[in-house]
């Protein structure tokens, strides 16, 4: 039997480590974020490890994300920044954000779903969108979760799963999507080179922006806003309590919360919760 050979990421190894930092790609493993959790302290701020064939990976809430080998991106990046206890609440928003970007620029020019189905007539930019905290939605389904986890030496490693090439009838649940379902045709190891380079600059660029107060900083949570759409939708919130409340999302606030209303008409921030957007509600 063959060994397994690692994907080459010419353009991600390239802008990786021209920063100094380290690019580690490998045929298989386990979970991305468990090898870089592991190798952090080591390591300088935006090293990446990355895989097509990731075997164990989770998801937020510790949900299982699975991946068919080869046709599903899970990346992990190591961030290490000066950030105020406010702004590193922001994290798992811009790395969201930052693959919803990476995911339009995978999609742009490729047309509106080419008969897979999910045909959209609205332009790529509106049809990706982050669904609150970081899940990205094309079309309103699942095409990629992001998991954030801290480091024993207080760094971050953002996780990121996108489904590249899966087919339409393998998806692992009705409400996921690939970026081949979405329209994309380059074969997987071109799409996660792609996006995997994209999201990586977006990342950085976010977290020296969240670094800089005011106008960079602000800059960057208003993309964030511009890019959710959970807001402005009816949504089911799963608290971490188990209680399930119903209401209308209005906005994200300063430290990265949802803002709801809920039946009453009372308004509050919600920092930790499983939202499912109501479409017909």
């Amino acid at each position: 039997m063959s060994t397994p050979v690692a994907p080459s990421f010419p353009r991600a190894r390239a802008a990786v480590e021209a920063t100094g930092a380290t690019f580690t790609a490998t045929a298989t493993t386990g979970s991305t974020n468990a090898d870089l959790l592991v190798a952090a302290p080591g390591l300088r701020s935006g090293s990446v490890v990355v895989t097509l064939d990731q075997t164990a990976g989770r998801g937020r809430l510790d949900r299982t994300w699975e991946a068919p080998a080869g046709q599903t991106l899970a990346a992990s990046v190591l961030v290490r920044a000066d950030l105020e206890p406010r702004e590193r609440g922001w994290l798992p928003l811009v790395a969201g954000a930052a693959v919803r970007d990476a995911v339009v620029n995978a999609l742009s020019g490729h047309g509106h779903g080419h008969g897979h189905g999910h045909e959209d007539p609205r332009p790529t930019e509106r049809r990706v969108l982050v669904k609150w905290p970081n899940d990205v939605l094309v079309d309103g389904r699942k095409v990629s979760g992001v998991l954030c986890q801290v480091a024993r030496d207080g760094s971050v490693v953002v996780g990121v799963g996108v489904n590249l090439t899966i087919p339409a009838d393998a998806l692992p649940t009705p409400t996921a999507t690939s970026l081949l379902v979405a329209g994309a045709t380059e074969p997987a190891t071109t799409l996660a080179d792609a996006v995997l380079t994209d999201l990586w600059t977006g990342l950085q660029e976010a977290v020296a922006g969240l670094a800089t107060p005011g106008a960079a900083a602000e800059s960057v949570r208003s993309h964030v806003r511009a890019v959710c759409g959970t807001i402005g939708q009816r949504v089911r919130l799963e608290l971490p309590d188990g209680s399930i409340v119903e209401a209308d999302a209005t906005g994200v606030d300063d430290d990265g919360r949802i803002t709801i209303r809920d039946r009453s008409g009372v308004p509050r921030g919600v920092a930790v919760g499983d939202v499912t957007h109501l479409r017909y509600a």
